[in-house]
Protein backbone atom coordinates (compact mmCIF):
# COMPACT_ATOMS: atom_id res chain seq x y z
CA UNK A 1 0.00 0.00 0.00
CA UNK A 2 2.99 2.57 0.97
CA UNK A 3 4.46 1.77 -2.43
CA UNK A 4 1.26 2.24 -4.20
CA UNK A 5 0.87 5.37 -3.00
CA UNK A 6 4.16 6.95 -3.32
CA UNK A 7 3.81 5.45 -6.76
CA UNK A 8 0.53 7.61 -6.73
CA UNK A 9 2.38 10.61 -5.64
CA UNK A 10 4.77 10.94 -8.10
CA UNK A 11 2.29 10.23 -10.83
CA UNK A 12 0.43 13.31 -9.37
CA UNK A 13 3.67 15.11 -9.73
CA UNK A 14 4.01 14.64 -13.44
CA UNK A 15 0.52 14.98 -14.84
CA UNK A 16 -0.50 17.73 -12.50
CA UNK A 17 -0.74 20.81 -13.62
CA UNK A 18 0.72 24.08 -13.04
CA UNK A 19 -0.36 26.81 -15.46
CA UNK A 20 1.88 29.65 -17.16
CA UNK A 21 0.58 32.60 -19.00
CA UNK A 22 2.24 33.71 -22.03
CA UNK A 23 0.78 36.76 -23.32
CA UNK A 24 -2.53 36.02 -23.03
CA UNK A 25 -2.48 32.19 -23.43
CA UNK A 26 -2.32 30.18 -20.28
CA UNK A 27 0.22 26.73 -20.72
CA UNK A 28 -0.24 23.76 -18.97
CA UNK A 29 2.94 22.97 -17.34
CA UNK A 30 3.88 19.33 -16.50
CA UNK A 31 6.40 19.03 -13.43
CA UNK A 32 9.09 16.22 -13.26
CA UNK A 33 11.44 15.39 -10.56
CA UNK A 34 15.28 15.06 -11.48
CA UNK A 35 17.24 13.28 -8.73
CA UNK A 36 20.82 14.41 -9.04
CA UNK A 37 23.92 13.93 -6.17
CA UNK A 38 25.65 15.93 -3.41
CA UNK A 39 26.73 19.32 -4.12
CA UNK A 40 29.98 19.87 -6.24
CA UNK A 41 29.78 17.29 -8.35
CA UNK A 42 29.34 16.11 -11.86
CA UNK A 43 25.58 15.16 -11.20
CA UNK A 44 24.48 18.51 -10.05
CA UNK A 45 25.83 20.48 -12.80
CA UNK A 46 24.67 18.10 -15.43
CA UNK A 47 21.11 18.18 -13.91
CA UNK A 48 20.82 22.35 -13.75
CA UNK A 49 22.21 22.39 -17.34
CA UNK A 50 19.97 19.58 -18.35
CA UNK A 51 17.02 21.16 -17.03
CA UNK A 52 17.67 24.88 -18.14
CA UNK A 53 18.21 23.70 -21.42
CA UNK A 54 14.75 21.38 -21.57
CA UNK A 55 12.93 24.02 -19.81
CA UNK A 56 13.59 26.87 -22.41
CA UNK A 57 13.13 24.52 -25.59
CA UNK A 58 9.19 23.02 -23.77
CA UNK A 59 7.98 26.11 -22.11
CA UNK A 60 5.01 23.45 -20.84
CA UNK A 61 7.99 20.88 -19.62
CA UNK A 62 9.45 22.08 -15.95
CA UNK A 63 12.21 19.42 -15.07
CA UNK A 64 12.98 20.08 -11.32
CA UNK A 65 16.90 18.88 -10.34
CA UNK A 66 16.97 17.87 -6.54
CA UNK A 67 20.27 17.16 -4.66
CA UNK A 68 20.34 13.34 -3.30
CA UNK A 69 23.00 11.48 -1.94
CA UNK A 70 23.66 10.33 -5.84
CA UNK A 71 23.45 6.80 -7.85
CA UNK A 72 22.56 4.77 -4.84
CA UNK A 73 19.86 7.04 -3.75
CA UNK A 74 18.40 7.67 -6.72
CA UNK A 75 17.72 4.32 -7.81
CA UNK A 76 15.25 3.29 -4.84
CA UNK A 77 13.48 6.27 -5.14
CA UNK A 78 12.83 5.67 -8.62
CA UNK A 79 11.83 2.62 -7.76
CA UNK A 80 9.60 3.96 -4.45
CA UNK A 81 7.79 6.29 -6.89
CA UNK A 82 9.90 9.04 -5.55
CA UNK A 83 11.42 10.10 -8.15
CA UNK A 84 10.29 10.91 -12.02
CA UNK A 85 13.83 10.47 -13.26
CA UNK A 86 17.57 10.02 -11.75
CA UNK A 87 20.93 10.28 -12.62
CA UNK A 88 23.12 7.50 -12.46
CA UNK A 89 26.62 6.11 -12.82
CA UNK A 90 27.02 3.00 -15.41
CA UNK A 91 27.96 0.51 -12.77
CA UNK A 92 25.01 0.94 -9.79
CA UNK A 93 23.02 0.78 -13.18
CA UNK A 94 24.62 -2.79 -14.40
CA UNK A 95 24.28 -3.81 -11.21
CA UNK A 96 20.78 -2.98 -10.72
CA UNK A 97 19.85 -4.43 -15.02
CA UNK A 98 21.70 -7.48 -13.76
CA UNK A 99 20.14 -8.23 -10.34
CA UNK A 100 23.83 -8.10 -9.01
CA UNK A 101 23.00 -7.94 -4.90
CA UNK A 102 19.97 -6.57 -5.22
CA UNK A 103 16.57 -7.75 -7.16
CA UNK A 104 16.75 -6.81 -10.71
CA UNK A 105 15.44 -3.30 -11.46
CA UNK A 106 12.46 -2.36 -13.91
CA UNK A 107 13.37 1.24 -14.57
CA UNK A 108 14.22 2.17 -17.65
CA UNK A 109 16.44 4.59 -19.44
CA UNK A 110 15.65 7.79 -20.88
CA UNK A 111 19.00 8.70 -22.17
CA UNK A 112 22.87 8.33 -22.10
CA UNK A 113 23.84 11.17 -20.76
CA UNK A 114 27.77 10.96 -21.15
CA UNK A 115 30.62 8.32 -21.09
CA UNK A 116 32.67 8.41 -17.81
CA UNK A 117 36.64 7.36 -18.14
CA UNK A 118 38.02 6.64 -14.64
CA UNK A 119 41.51 8.37 -13.46
CA UNK A 120 43.19 9.66 -10.54
CA UNK A 121 44.34 13.38 -10.25
CA UNK A 122 47.24 14.29 -7.69
CA UNK A 123 48.76 17.49 -7.23
CA UNK A 124 51.65 18.60 -10.00
CA UNK A 125 53.99 18.06 -7.03
CA UNK A 126 53.42 14.46 -5.61
CA UNK A 127 55.66 11.70 -6.02
CA UNK A 128 53.23 8.96 -7.28
CA UNK A 129 53.07 8.16 -10.88
CA UNK A 130 50.88 4.95 -11.61
CA UNK A 131 48.37 3.51 -9.66
CA UNK A 132 49.91 1.10 -8.01
CA UNK A 133 52.32 4.05 -6.41
CA UNK A 134 49.14 4.78 -4.35
CA UNK A 135 48.89 1.72 -2.70
CA UNK A 136 48.57 2.25 0.89
CA UNK A 137 47.65 5.74 0.91
CA UNK A 138 44.59 7.65 1.97
CA UNK A 139 42.28 8.06 -1.60
CA UNK A 140 39.39 10.25 -1.98
CA UNK A 141 37.16 8.01 -4.04
CA UNK A 142 34.11 10.22 -3.85
CA UNK A 143 31.02 10.84 -1.86
CA UNK A 144 28.41 8.09 -0.33
CA UNK A 145 26.61 6.49 -2.54
CA UNK A 146 27.79 7.96 -5.42
CA UNK A 147 28.71 5.63 -8.31
CA UNK A 148 32.54 7.04 -8.46
CA UNK A 149 33.34 4.44 -5.50
CA UNK A 150 31.69 1.59 -7.34
CA UNK A 151 33.86 2.19 -10.58
CA UNK A 152 37.11 2.30 -8.96
CA UNK A 153 36.09 -0.66 -6.89
CA UNK A 154 35.90 -2.61 -10.28
CA UNK A 155 38.93 -1.26 -12.20
CA UNK A 156 41.14 -2.19 -8.92
CA UNK A 157 39.47 -5.34 -8.64
CA UNK A 158 40.79 -5.62 -11.90
CA UNK A 159 44.20 -5.24 -11.37
CA UNK A 160 44.22 -7.80 -8.19
CA UNK A 161 43.57 -4.54 -5.76
CA UNK A 162 41.65 -3.92 -3.21
CA UNK A 163 39.78 -0.89 -2.47
CA UNK A 164 38.88 -0.96 1.34
CA UNK A 165 42.54 -3.16 1.80
CA UNK A 166 44.91 -1.92 0.06
CA UNK A 167 44.02 1.99 0.34
CA UNK A 168 43.35 4.06 3.41
CA UNK A 169 39.57 4.76 1.52
CA UNK A 170 38.12 7.99 2.28
CA UNK A 171 34.04 8.34 1.05
CA UNK A 172 33.02 11.58 0.91
CA UNK A 173 30.41 13.66 2.70
CA UNK A 174 30.03 16.11 -0.22
CA UNK A 175 31.52 15.76 -3.40
CA UNK A 176 32.73 19.03 -3.60
CA UNK A 177 35.47 18.03 -0.76
CA UNK A 178 37.75 16.01 -2.77
CA UNK A 179 40.12 18.94 -4.31
CA UNK A 180 40.86 20.74 -0.69
CA UNK A 181 41.67 17.15 1.04
CA UNK A 182 44.46 16.54 -2.16
CA UNK A 183 45.23 20.09 -1.91
CA UNK A 184 45.67 20.76 1.77
CA UNK A 185 47.58 16.81 2.58
CA UNK A 186 44.99 14.92 3.70
CA UNK A 187 44.63 13.02 0.55
CA UNK A 188 47.19 11.63 -2.20
CA UNK A 189 44.57 11.39 -4.55
CA UNK A 190 41.14 12.05 -5.70
CA UNK A 191 38.97 9.73 -7.84
CA UNK A 192 36.79 10.83 -10.72
CA UNK A 193 35.72 10.35 -13.77
CA UNK A 194 34.97 12.30 -17.61
CA UNK A 195 35.89 15.33 -19.11
CA UNK A 196 34.81 18.48 -17.31
CA UNK A 197 34.37 16.98 -14.11
CA UNK A 198 34.25 19.67 -11.31
CA UNK A 199 36.61 18.10 -8.95
CA UNK A 200 39.40 17.48 -11.57
CA UNK A 201 39.00 20.93 -12.84
CA UNK A 202 39.37 22.26 -9.16
CA UNK A 203 43.04 20.37 -9.05
CA UNK A 204 43.82 21.31 -12.55
CA UNK A 205 43.38 25.32 -12.23
CA UNK A 206 45.10 24.78 -8.72
CA UNK A 207 48.20 27.50 -8.24
CA UNK A 208 49.99 24.17 -8.30
CA UNK A 209 48.59 22.36 -10.61
CA UNK A 210 47.96 18.46 -11.22
CA UNK A 211 48.81 15.21 -12.71
CA UNK A 212 46.12 12.18 -13.63
CA UNK A 213 46.89 8.72 -13.42
CA UNK A 214 44.84 6.69 -15.45
CA UNK A 215 45.42 2.78 -16.25
CA UNK A 216 48.29 1.73 -18.86
CA UNK A 217 47.48 -0.30 -21.99
CA UNK A 218 48.35 -3.40 -20.43
CA UNK A 219 46.29 -2.54 -17.31
CA UNK A 220 42.80 -1.65 -19.49
CA UNK A 221 43.16 -4.76 -21.10
CA UNK A 222 43.24 -6.64 -17.67
CA UNK A 223 40.90 -4.97 -16.13
CA UNK A 224 37.98 -5.94 -19.40
CA UNK A 225 39.46 -9.02 -19.30
CA UNK A 226 37.62 -9.32 -15.86
CA UNK A 227 34.77 -6.88 -16.34
CA UNK A 228 33.97 -7.04 -19.84
CA UNK A 229 31.27 -3.93 -19.53
CA UNK A 230 33.85 -1.89 -19.10
CA UNK A 231 34.48 -0.08 -22.27
CA UNK A 232 37.97 1.78 -23.41
CA UNK A 233 37.08 5.19 -23.06
CA UNK A 234 39.85 8.65 -24.01
CA UNK A 235 39.63 12.16 -22.37
CA UNK A 236 40.67 14.75 -25.12
CA UNK A 237 43.60 16.54 -24.78
CA UNK A 238 42.46 19.82 -23.40
CA UNK A 239 39.63 18.54 -21.63
CA UNK A 240 41.29 20.51 -18.82
CA UNK A 241 44.08 22.98 -18.23
CA UNK A 242 46.87 22.24 -18.87
CA UNK A 243 46.22 18.54 -20.04
CA UNK A 244 47.90 18.54 -23.21
CA UNK A 245 47.57 15.13 -24.57
CA UNK A 246 44.42 12.82 -24.67
CA UNK A 247 44.25 10.17 -21.68
CA UNK A 248 43.74 6.65 -21.76
CA UNK A 249 41.29 4.94 -19.22
CA UNK A 250 38.54 2.94 -19.37
CA UNK A 251 34.69 3.49 -17.71
CA UNK A 252 31.27 3.33 -18.55
CA UNK A 253 28.19 5.53 -19.56
CA UNK A 254 26.14 7.60 -16.62
CA UNK A 255 22.20 6.84 -17.51
CA UNK A 256 19.34 9.08 -16.72
CA UNK A 257 16.83 6.61 -15.46
CA UNK A 258 13.11 6.80 -15.30
CA UNK A 259 10.69 5.05 -12.98
CA UNK A 260 9.27 2.05 -14.51
CA UNK A 261 5.57 3.68 -14.72
CA UNK A 262 6.60 7.12 -16.27
CA UNK A 263 4.04 7.58 -19.36
CA UNK A 264 5.21 7.11 -22.53
CA UNK A 265 4.07 10.13 -24.15
CA UNK A 266 6.10 12.24 -21.08
CA UNK A 267 9.11 10.18 -22.23
CA UNK A 268 8.42 10.41 -25.69
CA UNK A 269 7.97 14.04 -25.37
CA UNK A 270 11.38 14.35 -23.50
CA UNK A 271 13.44 12.67 -25.86
CA UNK A 272 11.65 14.57 -28.85
CA UNK A 273 12.82 17.63 -26.80
CA UNK A 274 15.84 16.71 -25.85
CA UNK A 275 16.67 15.97 -29.73
CA UNK A 276 15.63 19.02 -31.01
CA UNK A 277 18.03 20.93 -27.98
CA UNK A 278 20.98 18.54 -28.17
CA UNK A 279 23.36 21.80 -29.83
CA UNK A 280 22.40 24.11 -26.75
CA UNK A 281 23.08 21.61 -24.28
CA UNK A 282 26.58 20.90 -25.62
CA UNK A 283 27.23 24.81 -25.13
CA UNK A 284 26.49 24.32 -21.87
CA UNK A 285 28.58 21.68 -20.97
CA UNK A 286 31.32 19.78 -22.84
CA UNK A 287 30.24 16.45 -21.51
CA UNK A 288 26.93 16.59 -22.46
CA UNK A 289 27.74 17.24 -26.19
CA UNK A 290 27.50 13.08 -25.49
CA UNK A 291 23.93 13.40 -24.51
CA UNK A 292 22.35 12.50 -27.93
CA UNK A 293 19.51 10.33 -29.05
CA UNK A 294 22.01 8.41 -30.95
CA UNK A 295 24.25 7.55 -28.22
CA UNK A 296 21.30 6.58 -26.14
CA UNK A 297 20.95 3.49 -28.10
CA UNK A 298 24.68 3.23 -28.63
CA UNK A 299 25.32 3.20 -24.90
CA UNK A 300 22.73 1.00 -23.72
CA UNK A 301 23.35 -2.42 -22.35
CA UNK A 302 20.33 -3.74 -24.00
CA UNK A 303 18.00 -2.10 -26.27
CA UNK A 304 14.67 -3.54 -24.50
CA UNK A 305 16.12 -1.26 -21.15
CA UNK A 306 15.59 1.48 -22.87
CA UNK A 307 11.78 3.47 -22.36
CA UNK A 308 8.73 2.34 -24.69
CA UNK A 309 8.24 5.79 -25.17
CA UNK A 310 12.13 6.63 -26.25
CA UNK A 311 12.03 3.88 -28.30
CA UNK A 312 9.02 5.08 -30.29
CA UNK A 313 10.44 8.44 -31.06
CA UNK A 314 14.04 6.45 -31.92
CA UNK A 315 12.02 4.60 -34.48
CA UNK A 316 10.72 7.51 -35.72
CA UNK A 317 13.86 9.81 -36.64
CA UNK A 318 15.55 6.26 -37.96
CA UNK A 319 17.97 5.82 -34.84
CA UNK A 320 16.25 2.50 -34.22
CA UNK A 321 15.05 0.02 -35.99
Amino acid sequence: MKRKFMAFGALLLVAGGAVAQEGDKAISKTTISLGTATPGGGFPLFGDNFASVMNAADPALVIAPRNTRGSYENIPLLEAGQLDLGLVAGEPAYEAFKGIKRPVTHLKILVAMYSSPGMFVVRADSPYKTIHDLVGQPIAFGAKGSGLPVMSRFILDGLGLKQDEDFKSIYLDHAGDGPAMVLDGRAAALWGAGSGWPGFTTMASSPGGARFIAPSAEEIARVRSKHSFLKAMSIPAGSYPNQTAPIDSLGSWSFILARADLPDDIAYRLIRTLHGAESALCKKQAQACETTAANTLAAAPDPALIHPGVMKYLREIGVAK
